[in-house]
């Protein structure tokens, strides 16, 4: 019986990167969102003060914490969530259903259907942060991309979608 040797699971250190880059870029793309579009300036308007959520992905990490300041601008607040009071945590339960879902292979609401996705906090509030996410992708997206990662593609003017998205696409880089 002891002739076997333990062999360790592998870290999927490439997917377990890509998915911390596109959570950091995400994380700013939000906050440029809230400045820049008025649909996610509301959704943030209609939260609790201060309000702070992360999504990260099970068991150890990557996480993008996001969050409300004294003043009511939404700042995008790093990928550590120690030390920092979290209203509501969205968790993706595996690397693998994260990479379905930045990717863009899944969106989240289909993520949340097929039982990928576990809410500690508000359900308000979390189909809030999905609504978000979901007009975040459209603005960062070709629509090619865009119609598989988000529910229902929404038919925005001109001026919203390009302007939009040169502003955000801008103030993401920036950090502005």
């Amino acid at each position: 019986m002891n002739n076997f040797r333990e062999v360790a699971a592998g870290k999927k250190s490439l997917k377990r990167d890509y998915v911390a880059i596109m959570m950091w870029f995400m994380g700013r793309a939000i906050q440029a969102a809230a400045a820049v579009d008025r649909a996610v300036k509301k959704e943030f308007v209609d939260m609790p003060d201060s309000f702070t959520f992360a999504l990260c992905v099970m068991p150890n990490g990557p996480h993008m914490i996001v969050g409300k300041d004294q003043r009511g601008f939404v700042r995008y607040r790093g990928w550590d969530p120690a030390g920092k009071k979290i209203d509501l945590q969205m968790k993706i339960k595996n690397i693998e259903a994260a990479m379905l879902i930045f990717t863009f292979q899944e969106s989240t609401a289909l993520a949340t259907a097929r039982d990928r996705l576990i809410v500690d906090g508000e359900v308000a509030h979390a189909c809030a942060i999905v609504r978000i996410l979901d007009i975040v992708e459209v603005y960062l997206l070709p629509k090619i991309f865009a119609k598989l990662a988000v529910k229902r593609y929404p038919g925005w003017s001109f001026r919203r979608k390009y302007l939009g998205r040169v502003l955000i696409y801008v103030r993401t880089i920036f950090g502005f």
